[in-house]
């Protein structure tokens, strides 16, 4: 059995370590120097360009994360849509400049509604309706543009809401994220599924994961095996799963990926 190829996130800066690593396999990789909004208002294009020369070769699948300080992708609130539009259209602004072909999104679900949607007449509903009006311009734009958007679980206990938000979308262009380190997270406080449960709940619209260990506590993104998450059992989850997501090492320290690459190379998990 061919082991699955795992990429990395980091931002532009890492490309002069990572580079060889990233390009003998063509690796997928997610560019994260593009998710702050002064980032995103200034003048990004030096950066952009930059990105672009230290991927000269580079064929494999590349993402971004988007913008998600203080937005929410199913708000309420008209004026904040504006904001939360205006954000996603400069991030898909950056992926037509390096030629990304996904972006990153964050889930608007709480463990607040995971206890409360069904405690008001019509809440997921409503829900679902903010979310059209907030991206549904951006989810337009994207499957225009050749960019997949993937939404990422932060608080979700329950990994269909996220499935019944994009299923509503009957987009492409709207797809699935896993990170397995958010859903340790949410087993370890809330009572939520194990990990692989997530990756399993995500059928054919699951095409990005974002690969960190935990400790059920906190977010921690730590290398992999520091933490209390069964990755064999996470694997075998992606192994079964209809596509190939994107697998991405999302370490808060990019110097502890060959850490992680080490492990996974031991235990016959990943190369």
């Amino acid at each position: 059995m061919t082991l699955p190829v795992i990429g990395a996130a980091m931002p532009t800066s890492g490309l002069e370590t990572y580079r060889d690593w990233i390009l003998e396999k063509n690796r997928d990789l997610e560019i994260q120097s593009f998710v702050n909004a002064d980032v995103l208002n200034g003048d990004w294009q030096p950066l952009a360009e930059q990105t672009r020369k230290l991927l000269d070769g580079y064929t494999g699948r590349l993402g971004i994360h988007g913008p998600f300080w203080g937005l929410n992708i199913a708000s309420l609130d008209p004026d904040v849509r504006v904001i939360v539009a205006k954000r996603l259209d400069q991030a898909l602004d950056v992926c037509a400049a390096i030629n990304a072909t996904q972006m990153v999104i964050h889930s608007p679900y709480t463990t607040w509604d995971f206890n409360n949607l069904d405690n008001f007449p019509g809440g997921r509903a409503r829900l679902i309706e903010a979310a059209h009006a907030t991206i549904g311009a951006a989810v337009k734009r994207a499957g225009d543009q050749g960019v997949m958007l993937v939404v990422e679980n932060i608080e979700d206990k329950d990994p269909m809401d996220r499935m019944r938000l994009v299923q509503s979308f009957n987009s492409d262009a709207l797809q699935l994220s896993v990170d397995t380190g958010h859903a340790e997270y949410a087993r370890g406080n809330t009572g939520a599924p194990p990990v692989d449960y997530y990756i399993t709940a995500g059928g054919d619209r699951m095409h990005h994961i974002h690969l960190q260990d935990a400790d059920g506590y906190a977010d921690r993104h730590w290398s992999l095996g520091e933490g209390t998450i069964r990755w064999a059992q996470v694997f075998r989850a992606i192994a079964a799963l209809p596509v190939q997501p994107r697998l991405i090492l999302e370490l808060r320290d990019i110097t502890q990926i060959p850490a992680s690459m080490r492990f996974l190379e031991s235990h016959g998990l990943g190369q």
